[in-house]
């Protein structure tokens, strides 16, 4: 699928994404508290069904909203079925291969995607979160790590402990951004796999654009040279992390999303900080749009 001639869509979930041109926009509130920040397997089920229903045949870029929904990767990237394997490239500040036993949330889906049979390996790029330092060790799925379906990126994390445990080579650590992007470009000139993209925003730093996540390192010169790397013609693409005001209805949303640290939202910038957000989505867009032939 040529990404960059099909239509952008928007699961509007939450209402975060501006308009996009010849945008094709899904109303889908009514699932917001169903599926943000997680959900049962059985929820995302019934989610999937409906992206079937209601998708066309042919798209492009899908917007989900909030990082609090970067979960729905998993049905966008599992409905593709490509002739052939794929690597799966995730732009964020978290591995989001946590561990969750309540279904799968914004933090545990990358474990999911790297079980698909036809996706040969996963990157998760920019990582700044001690999510993957020896605080947390316990907390990653190591499977994926162990079986070198998985590879993190990061930046300033001590991530010793995986020579413990002999996963080594499924870490990449750097000092900088640039050193980072550097290093991944130059992987890619000799692997052969076409690519789905999944960008979350909170990847970016702050002055690039606010999200209601903590934020890493990323500029947006960054991200544009990680896409230009890229093989031409990507598989699928997808960009979460905007700016939204919630509060969960559900009491162990709130517990997790306390625990995690979720930062609050500053409603009365909210209005700003969503139009920045899509002026970059737009630059993404356009990045995306040179991939695709």
């Amino acid at each position: 699928m040529n990404v960059a001639a099909q239509r952008p869509v928007v699961l509007d979930i939450d209402a975060s994404v501006g308009p996009l041109p010849d945008g094709l926009v899904l109303p889908l509130a009514e699932w917001q508290e169903a599926i943000r920040f997680g959900c049962s397997l059985a929820t995302m089920r019934r989610f999937g069904a409906l992206l079937e229903r209601q998708l066309p045949a042919h798209y492009g870029t899908v917007f989900t909203g909030s990082g609090d929904f970067h979960h729905l990767s998993w049905p966008l990237i599992a409905r593709l079925k490509p002739a052939a394997p794929i690597q799966v490239v995730v732009l964020d500040n978290h591995p989001d291969n946590m561990r969750f036993p309540f279904g799968v949330h914004c933090g545990s889906w990358v474990r999911r995607v790297a079980v698909l049979p036809f996706v040969e390996h996963v990157h998760v790029l920019g990582i700044t979160s001690h999510d993957i330092g020896a605080g947390h060790a316990w907390e990653n799925y190591l499977s994926p790590l162990l079986r070198g379906r998985l590879t993190y990126w990061s930046m300033g994390v001590d991530t010793s402990w995986s020579r413990r445990l002999g996963i080594a080579r499924a870490f990449r650590g750097f000092d900088t951004p640039d050193a980072l992007v550097d290093a991944f470009v130059e992987q890619q000139r000799t692997q052969p796999l076409s690519s789905y993209l999944t960008i979350d925003k909170d990847a970016f730093a702050p002055e690039v654009a606010r999200t209601n996540w903590d934020q890493g390192r990323l500029q947006l010169a960054h991200a544009l040279a990680l896409i230009g790397s890229l093989r031409p013609g990507l598989a699928g693409s997808d960009i979460n992390g905007e700016v939204s005001h919630y509060r969960y209805a559900t009491w162990w949303k709130r517990k997790l999303s306390a625990m995690d640290e979720q930062p609050e939202i500053d409603t009365a910038q909210l209005a700003g900080w969503q139009a920045q957000q899509h002026a970059l989505n737009l630059k993404l867009l356009d990045a995306i749009a040179a991939r695709g032939g």
